[in-house]
């Protein structure tokens, strides 16, 4: 199984905006950009604009959830930020899996 830290240095995450390729989709923002490291380092964020804290730390754990499913599939070292939005309110993690296999198969992390 592949190897996950988590992102939580604010110029990880601004270095990422700036530089890093973003993939859109209604639900998530998926921002990556390929690391040195040798693993995965993945952040998520859910602005206030979704809902109150009990709604954002629900959709905190379903998207790492979501993730977590993924995890031996990232064979491609790489810093990843996840940013939900409005629709991700409403999808469980069995929905959102396919959605950031398809945008992390776009960015080259997963591998085809």
């Amino acid at each position: 199984m592949t190897n996950m830290m988590v992102l939580n240095r604010n110029n990880d995450y601004r270095r990422l905006y700036r530089r890093g390729k973003s993939f859109v989709c209604p639900a998530l923002v998926v921002y990556t950009m390929k690391n040195r490291a040798g693993f995965c380092r993945i952040g998520i964020t859910v602005s206030k604009k979704i809902g109150n804290a009990v709604v954002r730390n629900r959709v905190r754990r379903i998207i790492k959830e979501a993730v977590r499913q993924l995890l031996p599939e990232m064979l491609n070292p790489a810093d990843i930020v996840i940013v939900a939005r409005t629709r991700a309110v409403t999808m469980k993690s069995t929905a959102l899996v396919p959605i950031i296999k398809k945008q992390l198969l776009a960015a080259g992390i997963i591998p085809n």
